[in-house]
């Protein structure tokens, strides 16, 4: 029986516009054990100021890799997400993302489809366009010990038919899922079957609630969105815990909400369900 830690992605500061020190600090405050970082490429004003989370990834991995674990903290995954329907983007960005990741200690980078498609072709050459860009980003996570973690989000992903179709371009070790619970809700998906008809290959969680209001606005319209706080939506976060127990590997349920509130209370819930308190 695998181990099911609770860690936090660091969209939860966003609203307060501070910085990735702040976000972690925060995060190690309230008693998350992991934490999911966000990366960008080049130069970013707000990110630079210290007003955005996010870490380019032409600073040194070691700052990142230094902080998180000044306050006992552990990186679960990097959120790297890019376009895989755009090489010219999205390969040399996901390469830099995985050797990043392997310098700062951390085991995972997930990305999912996105919803940037070239103005031409349609399903075959998106096919071929988006296994360019897994090939390169497995081949650059093999020899690392990096695993890339396909997330549950856009087109090539929203359901279990789709995300087979995508997962089966490459065929690695290093590619696994990425799980989000309230990304496969809004998809028109029971994510608890699809979690559990899947386990045996998820590699990451994204612990995402929906709030009843939002999926009765949303849901079928759009195929991700930030979550309320993990107990207050439409997820049965007690089956998502016990069916984490049976993965291959141990687990960690990254919450993805809006607001510090919300990730306290995240925390609390998941807790209360059975999740562990520590690595």
């Amino acid at each position: 029986m695998g181990k099911v830690n609770v860690g936090i992605n660091l969209e939860f500061a966003r609203p307060d516009g501070k910085s990735f020190e702040w976000s972690v600090e925060k995060a190690a405050a309230m008693g998350f054990a992991y934490v999911e970082p966000m990366v960008h490429w080049g130069r970013e004003l707000l990110s630079g100021a210290g007003y955005f989370h996010s870490v380019s990834m032409l600073d040194d991995p070691l700052r990142m890799k230094a902080a998180v674990e000044g306050h006992g903290l552990r990186i679960s995954a990097l959120s790297a997400h890019s376009p895989l329907c755009l090489p010219d983007v999205s390969a040399d960005y996901l390469r830099q993302a995985v050797r990043f990741s392997a310098e700062a200690g951390c085991p995972i980078v997930v990305t999912d489809d996105g919803p940037a498609r070239p103005p031409w072709g349609g399903f075959e050459q998106h096919q071929v366009l988006m296994r360019y860009v897994l090939e390169e980003a497995v081949a650059a996570a093999e020899p690392r010990g990096v695993v890339v973690g396909l997330e549950t989000h856009g087109e090539y992903t929203a359901t279990p038919e789709a995300f087979d179709c995508t997962a089966a371009l490459v065929a690695s070790p290093a590619l696994g899922m990425n799980f989000d619970t309230g990304n496969s809700f809004l998809s028109g998906n029971d994510p608890h079957e699809w979690l559990e008809a899947s386990i045996d290959r998820v590699v990451h969680v994204h612990a995402k609630d929906i709030s009843a209001e939002d999926a009765a606005r949303y849901r079928g319209k759009v195929r991700g969105m930030l979550g309320c706080a993990c107990g207050d939506g439409v997820i049965d976060w007690q089956r998502i815990v016990a069916t984490c127990r049976r993965a291959p590997r141990d687990l960690v349920l990254s919450v993805e909400c809006g607001t510090v509130e919300d990730a306290e209370r995240s925390l609390d819930h998941l807790l209360s369900v059975g999740a562990d308190a520590g690595p």
